[in-house]
Formats: structure tokens, C-alpha cells, sequence
């Protein structure tokens, strides 16, 4: 079997949002029994030039639904970005973006190693080829952002191990 566009994207997005949302059960598990506040929790930051854990989560699902409508010309739903009230809210951004990602067809996305992708910002403009939006700017911030939401969780004591970061511990 050959790597195609889907297969390097999509299932690898799947499975890691799939992850991230075992692990806001498991925080909220966590946090109902130690009386944490999960609005603390949300507010958490790693270093206080980062942002808070809630943005984490959210900036990922945006990488994943973002490069998903990208690379298919299929528009990406549009979600609230307002501070989420707990757990709850994030893991149902995270579903929602889920469903997106899933409803794309491996022949929307593969051979657009070559499509032009143009990323907008207030005041700049990034472009790219679909292999080098994908692989150099695309996967690697989801999985920033990922990785920082975990570790957020993490060193705020949630009993997250590695495996529940590969697979969602067995999702």
C-alpha cells in the first residue's frame, strides 16, 4: 500500500482526536474526584507566555478541520471560540470536528500533493503545495498543540501515560 494524502492525514487525526477527548474524561474523572475546579484546569498554562490548556484543544481541532477543508475544498464548520465552560464543551468541539474529518472521502483529499493552499493571517499569507501544507505546517502544529494540551493535563497530575497519548488508552 502507498501513503496517499488521506492516509497521512485524516487517520492520524482521527486517532489523535479520538485520544484527546479520553483524555478530558479522564481529567474530569480526575478532577470530580479531587474537587478541582475544571475551570482552573482550563485556565492552565505551561508557561505564562503560552496559552491556557482550552486553546490548546482548540487550535489542534482547528489544525485537523482546517487542513481536512483545505486539502478537499470541502468548507469546514465554524465553532464558538469563547472560553468553554468544562470538559464537556472541548470534547464536544473535539466530536464535532471528528464527524467533519470522518465525513471527507480519501478521493477528495488524495493528489493534492500539488494544490496550492494558501493559509491567511491578519497581515500575511502563507502558501504552499498540499504535501508541503500537510507535512511541514499542518500536522506539525496539530500535533504541537496536541502534545501541549496532554502535557498541560499531565502536569497538573491527571494519570495520562503514554499510551493513553498513542492510542487513547485503547480507543
Amino acid at each position: 500500500m502507498n501513503i496517499t494524502m488521506y492516509s497521512a492525514s485524516v487517520p492520524v487525526f482521527v486517532r489523535q482526536l479520538k485520544s484527546a477527548s479520553s483524555w478530558l474524561d479522564k481529567a474530569a474523572a480526575w478532577a470530580a474526584e479531587r474537587k478541582v475546579s475544571q475551570t482552573t484546569l482550563l485556565r492552565d498554562r505551561l508557561a505564562p507566555d503560552m496559552l491556557p490548556l482550552y486553546v490548546q484543544f482548540f487550535i489542534a481541532a482547528d489544525h485537523a478541520k482546517g487542513c481536512v477543508s483545505r486539502l478537499s475544498g470541502v468548507e469546514a464548520p465554524k465553532f464558538e471560540d469563547g472560553e468553554p465552560a468544562d470538559f464537556a464543551a472541548i470534547n464536544d468541539r473535539l466530536h464535532k470536528t471528528l464527524a467533519f474529518v470522518e465525513s471527507v472521502a480519501a478521493d477528495q483529499i488524495d493528489g493534492t500533493e500539488d494544490k496550492a493552499v494558501v493559509v491567511k493571517y491578519p497581515g500575511a499569507e502563507l502558501n504552499f503545495d498540499g504535501l508541503g501544507y500537510l507535512t511541514t505546517y499542518a500536522m506539525p502544529n496539530f500535533m504541537f498543540h496536541a502534545t501541549t494540551a496532554y502535557a498541560i493535563l499531565r502536569h497538573n497530575g491527571v494519570p495520562l501515560g503514554k499510551q493513553d497519548f498513542l492510542v487513547g488508552g485503547g480507543r
